[in-house]
């Protein structure tokens, strides 16, 4: 009899198991429920200042009336269809981002994320040259699928399944390597972000990037752009890329451009020829994330949030630099890092915890990333340095 009641009592806890999450996020035990402009709110209705906007993706601030109701309106109409009908959303939202980023004849191929943009770019690539070596730079994230982890400088989260093609590690703001390793006639693509964001913020420089661009020119080998994390006017230019003067061959976006709608996607210069089937995607595309980033778009234009992130970005890095405990402070616009000479886990529990601040972590475990929406304020980038201040002293 013990053993029935036994087995019965088994099956019964076995039949109402849950299903788990798969525990690969180090989380803060807080639930945001509400987002309004540069706050969002928990479950008990604490108020946060959101200083991160979920890795750089909210551009236009938390449910921007605008994007509210361009979204909700869609979605009233027509959610999703396939890539197997005209869109005309598709050419409303290419024709705004060329108008805005300055780069009409440039091409737009939609996909859902930054890394799927980038192993759509690396491909492109490819096709075009023959071959597969790709020169990136140290301290380089440009995603986790299968190609674009591959080109990121963190061994950690790469399975040897995506170790498939040679790639060249280089120092960035070092050219000579760059032009020694073009000469070997063997590379399919030079990849470098404008600005290098998990990294820790830092910035190839202007004559660096020209170099770099020049040299593959000389040498016909396609130059990609990731923008993924500083395009979207967060640097205060469309593109970071844009303080040169330069073209690239291909250019990634994702994450600001949807503000929180996952939508990603490659600009591609006129030198590249589209035919049937040379890139496909289900969802990329789809009526939802268009509506959503032609949304931003329409904000950043009309509330002119490309001045406001290089007024804002330029005080706060004017204000941090006076902070005798900050080591260094780096950054374009409204993407920011600062470094202490300690480890920041601490310190940014401790602004969640006890200030009701959201930053960012980088590569470098003494690095804070800033990364708050575009239209961020002058009085909250104010109560941000205030909040910053207290709990360094404290």
């Amino acid at each position: 009899m013990k053993i029935i009641l036994c087995l019965f009592f088994l099956l019964w806890f076995k039949m109402h198991e849950e299903m788990k999450l798969f525990d690969v996020y180090p989380v803060f035990d807080i639930e945001p429920v509400k987002g309004d402009g540069c706050y969002i709110y928990d479950k008990a209705g604490t108020k946060y200042l959101d200083f991160y906007g979920g890795h750089a993706v909210i551009s236009i601030g938390h449910s921007h009336p605008h994007y509210v109701e361009m979204v909700s309106s869609q979605l009233a109409n027509l959610g999703f269809y396939s890539n197997s009908v005209e869109n005309s959303l598709q050419v409303e939202l290419a024709e705004k981002l060329g108008a805005l980023s300055g780069l009409e004849d440039y091409q737009l191929f939609l996909c859902n994320s930054g890394a799927e943009a980038n192993e759509n770019a690396l491909k492109m690539v490819s096709f075009a040259t023959g071959k597969t070596k790709i020169i990136a730079f140290e301290n380089a994230f440009h995603g986790r699928t299968s190609s674009a982890v591959n080109i990121t400088h963190n061994l950690k989260i790469q399975a040897p399944i995506n170790q498939t093609f040679e790639r060249e590690w280089l120092i960035l703001n070092e050219i000579e390597p760059v032009k020694m390793a073009l000469e070997k006639g063997d590379i399919a693509a030079v990849i470098i972000e404008g600005i290098q964001g998990v990294g820790g913020i830092y910035i190839p420089e202007v004559s660096f990037l020209e170099a770099v661009a020049e040299l593959c020119k000389t040498h016909d080998v396609p130059l990609i752009l990731d923008e993924v994390q500083s395009g979207s006017g967060r640097s205060g230019k469309y593109f970071a890329f844009q303080y040169a003067d330069i073209q690239p061959d291909i250019i990634s976006i994702a994450k600001g451009i949807g503000n929180g709608f996952p939508i990603g996607g490659i600009l591609l210069s006129p030198k590249y020829k589209a035919s049937y089937g040379l890139l496909g995607t289900t969802f990329g595309g789809n009526h939802l994330a268009c509506a959503a980033a032609i949304a931003v778009l329409d904000v950043i234009k009309n509330e002119n949030l490309l001045d406001n992130a290089n007024r804002i970005g330029h005080y706060l890095q004017s204000k941090l630099k006076q902070i005798p405990i900050i080591k260094a402070v780096r950054g374009r616009g409204l993407m920011i890092g600062i470094d202490f000479d300690f480890p920041v886990k601490a310190l940014r529990t401790k602004l969640v915890k006890e200030y009701q601040l959201f930053t960012g972590s980088a590569g470098n475990p003494n690095t804070i990333r800033l990364l708050p929406p575009l239209n961020v304020t002058m009085a909250e980038a104010d109560l941000f340095l205030e909040k910053l201040i207290l709990a360094l002293e404290n």
